[in-house]
């Protein structure tokens, strides 16, 4: 059992390594800058600590990503900012052609909490749907169905702000 162990930590350095940009991008879209590479760094040390947990039910990347939610998500709670703010919203109408980047992080945060997160999953961390479903816990369907209407949100809340 030793040996496997050690196979798995060197499992979840590799995919500290390659995949770190992309956690570290989910984190920010939860918790914003100051904490994301806290969340990103518990969250693997989390991931150590539990391997014997990892039942191989999925990937080992998408029992990682449900750690790093997780860790994300109560640290979002437990905070007092509000990375994903209606206010945000509210003043993106109000920002220049030049702040594209601002604009779009403003219309995302808009949306609600399980499609923020399947866009994030599959735009930001490149995950299939059934991989984004076995980290939300969620049926394949209603990834399809959430990045759908995500989409659609956005596009109608885009469409607002352009014309306004």
């Amino acid at each position: 059992m030793k040996g496997m162990r050690g196979d798995v930590i060197s499992q979840i350095e590799h995919v500290y390594e390659t995949r770190y940009p992309h956690f570290l991008r989910l984190a920010r879209g939860i918790v914003g800058d100051t904490a994301a590479a806290d969340v990103v760094q518990e969250a693997f040390a989390s991931a150590v600590k539990s391997r014997d947990t990892f039942r191989g039910d999925a990937t080992l990347e998408t029992w990682i990503w449900k750690i790093v939610i997780t860790t994300a998500l109560r640290e979002h709670r437990n905070s007092r900012r509000e990375p994903w703010s209606d206010r945000d919203v509210d003043d993106a109408s109000r920002w220049r052609d030049d702040d594209d980047s601002a604009v779009a992080r403003a219309l995302i945060a808009g949306l609600p909490e399980r499609q923020r997160l399947v866009l994030f999953l599959r735009y930001y961390a490149d995950l299939d749907y059934r991989a984004i479903a076995n980290v939300l816990d969620i049926e394949i369907g209603t990834v399809g169905a959430s990045l759908s209407a995500a989409r659609a949100t956005l596009r109608n809340r885009i469409e607002e702000v352009v014309s306004s």
